[in-house]
């Protein structure tokens, strides 16, 4: 029940779903307090047009993303592990397992353990039932590794986990069972600061590996390259309402997550 409320109730407090619930109201409101109900369409619409321009929703990006930049090279490690949500199930018409947004986590492991960072990848990640269902995100990644030329052998499946704590928690066990010391953590920039304080509240010694970046030093400077981009960059769109919100979705699982005691 938790897993469900957490993934349905701050759905109302992300910019699209409290303005949906803020011009429902409005219309409510409509005949008997038109005043209410004006104020209401207003910040709507000042909501939207806030956290949907490029300007506003990168800088809070970056306040995720930039956070564990290197500045030396990554050091080797006992094991690397990679967290799902980096997959597509091989439903039909796909041909195949499908790399999500987020699959540069499963190419970047790949880099790594040829670049001889660890000898072995663990894969955590379960399956929702009622997001799709379909084969544990663990088993999708593992597909792909190894038809990038992983082999199985350095692999290791860990398909329970439903979301980060318990990718933390069943994670330890496997590092535990196998005289793991240290090892790299690689999940998207913008999930490593949650993740990063999460394995480390389990004991484990983490080095992280970001990636997936959506704010890189070109997308900053492109902000205010010239007088028409700053302008076009102040216009609405929609996918810098969706990196808002995840953005806001690290910040509010960081406070559930620190409430609930696992950071």
């Amino acid at each position: 029940m938790f897993l469900y409320l957490s993934k349905l109730l701050p759905l109302l407090f992300y910019p699209l779903g409290f303005a949906c619930i803020s011009l429902f109201l409005a219309l409510l409101l409509l005949g008997r307090k038109p005043r209410i109900s004006a104020l209401l369409i207003s910040f709507s619409l000042i909501l939207l047009f806030v956290t949907s321009n490029a300007w506003i929703s990168r800088l809070f990006m970056r306040t995720l993303e930039w956070q564990n930049l290197r500045t030396v090279e990554l050091p080797t490690a006992d094991a690397i592990v990679v967290l799902g949500g980096a997959t597509k199930s091989a439903f039909r018409p796909r041909p195949g397992v499908d790399l999500a947004e987020q699959g540069d986590r499963v190419i970047y492991a790949a880099q790594l353990y040829r670049q001889q960072k660890a000898p072995v990848i663990i894969l955590s990640g379960g399956r929702i039932d009622w997001g799709g269902g379909g084969t544990p995100e663990s088993t999708d990644m593992a597909m792909i590794l190894t038809s990038l030329g992983i082999p199985k052998k350095a692999i290791i499946e860990e398909p329970d986990s439903l979301n980060t704590y318990q990718n933390a928690v069943n994670t330890r066990k496997i590092v535990v069972e196998k005289g793991i010391k240290r090892v790299l953590l690689i999940t998207s920039a913008m999930h490593m600061p949650r993740s990063l304080l999460i394995f480390k509240k389990q004991g484990m010694d983490v080095i992280p590996a970001p990636t997936d970046f959506l704010v890189s030093e070109g997308e900053m400077q492109e902000l205010g390259a010239t007088p028409k981009a700053a302008i076009l960059n102040l216009i609405p769109n929609t996918s810098n309402l969706h990196e808002f919100t995840l953005a806001q979705k690290e910040y509010l699982g960081m406070l559930i997550y620190r409430l609930r005691g696992w950071l």
